[in-house]
């Protein structure tokens, strides 16, 4: 079917804003012009792409499925032209990640920090999703690489990664609010006699510890589920339950941190002794060798080839 490049680029923009002003602002050419190629491009296609209405715009089913293949597309071309913009010295250019807001806080900060001060006129791009959300905008090339938590279930074969940095989960509660567990060691089903506070069920840490307790014929069931380690510690802080958190994001923990920004915190909390064995886990670094990876990408790899 020849249908012009342009009508999908129109059609991505209108997709991606779900407004046809905001697609013709950002496209430079009237409403009427966008209008018209999305109605050129629905008549070719033999089917209706949106759901017009005076209050908003929707896709129908087919411009979702639409939408799910020109988006990569529309990424890949943007790369492409970064790409060639960028210059063999790194003279600019632009590095994109994507990794969830605990590991760009207590890990990726010293090195986001070396490459801007090395490439100073690189721009860095960091997307905060959670890690499973990471894969897809990999896959979808809206990030170059991303740093994410191992196992993930949803990164695929095709994706090229390598371990970083290996860590332990651990079970954090106030001295405080539940001195009957200071200093003493208890099995995992003695542990859900008590509030269970985690992170919710779209995160690889939460996909983790469900596991775990079904490999002990144990049914989990959290007093609360949030978004935010930081969050977890807070609330375990003042007695609202046992969080469950990497032990690098816990001040004084993981040999990459270095600010403790909670000075009061490491003499309220202690780590809840666990009999049993709780496996650790990894960071990995990954990109997609089916995408051209640009040279930004490619130095700010080499920090973690280099064991640095």
């Amino acid at each position: 079917m020849d249908i012009n490049y342009e009508l999908y680029k129109v059609f991505y923009y209108v997709a991606s804003s779900l407004s046809f002003s905001e697609a013709s602002k950002q496209l430079y050419i009237s409403q009427s012009a966008v209008s018209q190629s999305i109605k050129v491009l629905e008549k070719k296609l033999g089917i209706n792409l949106f759901i017009r209405s005076t209050k908003r715009v929707q896709l129908t089913p087919e411009g979702e499925t639409l939408l799910r293949h020109v988006e990569p597309a529309m990424n890949l071309i943007k790369r492409g032209e970064n790409q060639i913009m960028e210059s063999s010295t790194l003279g600019g250019g632009q590095l994109r990640i994507g990794a969830s807001d605990t590991i760009c806080r207590y890990f990726l900060v010293p090195y986001l920090s070396r490459f801007h001060r090395t490439y100073p006129n690189v721009h860095i791009k960091v997307t905060n999703q959670t890690s499973t959300k990471c894969v897809e905008l990999l896959e979808t090339g809206q990030v170059d690489i991303i740093v994410t938590n191992f196992p993930n279930s949803h990164l695929q074969n095709s994706l090229q990664y390598q371990p970083i940095y290996t860590f332990s989960d651990t079970f954090v509660a106030s001295r405080k609010f539940y001195p009957q567990l200071y200093q003493k060691s208890i099995h995992l089903k003695d542990l859900l006699e008590y509030p269970i506070l985690m992170l919710d069920r779209k995160s690889t840490t939460s996909e983790f510890l469900h596991n775990l307790f079904q490999r002990h014929q144990l049914d989990l069931v959290p007093e609360i589920e949030l978004g935010s380690n930081d969050l977890l510690i807070d609330l375990a802080t003042i007695g609202l339950g046992i969080a469950f958190v990497p032990d690098y994001c816990l001040p004084g923990k993981g040999e990459v941190i270095s600010m403790d920004y909670r000075p009061s915190t490491s003499e309220e909390l202690f780590t809840v002794d666990i009999k049993e064995e709780l496996p650790s886990r990894q960071l990995i670094i990954a990109h997609n060798p089916k995408l051209p990876v640009p040279i930004a990408a490619r130095e700010f790899l080499q920090f973690f080839s280099q064991n640095d």
